[in-house]
């Protein structure tokens, strides 16, 4: 009985020392961050910006486009920052954690289990474009006119917004696990401007009824159901959008096997 307690209670030492870590790892990078706002903000809005100027200022302001189309817009916008941040600020740390810098090595050290490292690069990767997503819309309701978001609507924005990086950081552990780094920048050509641009953020994806296969494509893209998820929040009254009831298990989907596969192949990286 004593042996019984006694393993116990050192089995939940041990979970207890690995939070304590994983919560002294995740407030280090945060507050690292805290301390390089000024790029950080400019890797994060400058791109969101132009497309929001280019797409809904600019070609509504000559006629090309409908001024409805703000509102289609910019919530496409919005899931797509949240989602290529997440990627990109999960990928690129592993890659230079990986073969240049090997501050890696230190984090494995740490009192936890390696897979909590993964999840901490995750996370991280994910409050990061939680808070790039965020950041986009004060931007866009100052650029653009007519945006109407019901308050009701709110608390469902940010929990898609969160899923739609977890997501996005999932991918990128996937991608920065399994890429050779010398080819890294091609990876930025082949794979993220396609995910960029069948994400359904600068059109709705039942309009694409009349280009069949490329609606298939967008619906491979998890940044589709994103995109779909936020427009049926907000507009989907206005507009035909995928229902929140089938967007949702998508990315939850999308989220686990994309983060098994991650986290398997960081293992693999940590352990060679």
């Amino acid at each position: 009985m004593t042996t019984t307690r006694s393993a116990a209670d050192s089995a939940a030492h041990g979970i207890g020392v690995s939070l304590r870590t994983f919560l002294a790892v995740l407030w280090r990078d945060v507050f690292v961050t805290g301390r390089e706002l000024g790029p950080f903000l400019a890797q994060v809005v400058i791109q969101p910006f132009f497309m929001l100027f280019i797409f809904g200022k600019v070609l509504t302001g000559i006629g090309y486009v409908d001024d409805s189309f703000v509102q289609i817009l910019l919530p496409g916008i919005v899931a797509l920052n949240g989602f290529v941040v997440a990627l990109q600020n999960t990928t690129m740390p592993l890659v230079m954690d990986f073969s240049w810098t090997r501050e890696i090595e230190d984090r494995l050290l740490a009192p936890m289990p390696i897979p909590l490292v993964a999840i901490e690069k995750m996370l991280f990767g994910a409050i990061r474009g939680t808070v790039a997503a965020l950041l986009m819309i004060p931007v866009g309701f100052l650029m653009l006119e007519g945006i109407h978001w019901p308050a009701s609507a709110w608390p469902g924005i940010v929990g898609m917004i969160v899923l739609g990086s977890l997501a996005g950081a999932a991918i990128g552990m996937t991608i920065g696990t399994l890429i050779n780094p010398r080819r890294i920048n091609i990876m930025f050509a082949v794979i993220l401007i396609p995910l960029m641009f069948t994400g359904s953020t600068q059109f709705p994806w039942h309009a694409l009824e009349h280009l069949r296969w490329f609606q298939v494509v967008c619906a491979i893209n998890p940044l589709t159901y994103v995109s779909e998820g936020m427009r049926d929040l907000l507009i989907g009254d206005e507009v035909k959008s995928i229902p929140l009831w089938l967007d949702i298990p998508i990315i939850l989907v999308a989220l686990a096997i994309f983060g098994a596969i991650g986290i398997k192949g960081f293992m693999r990286r940590a352990l060679d």
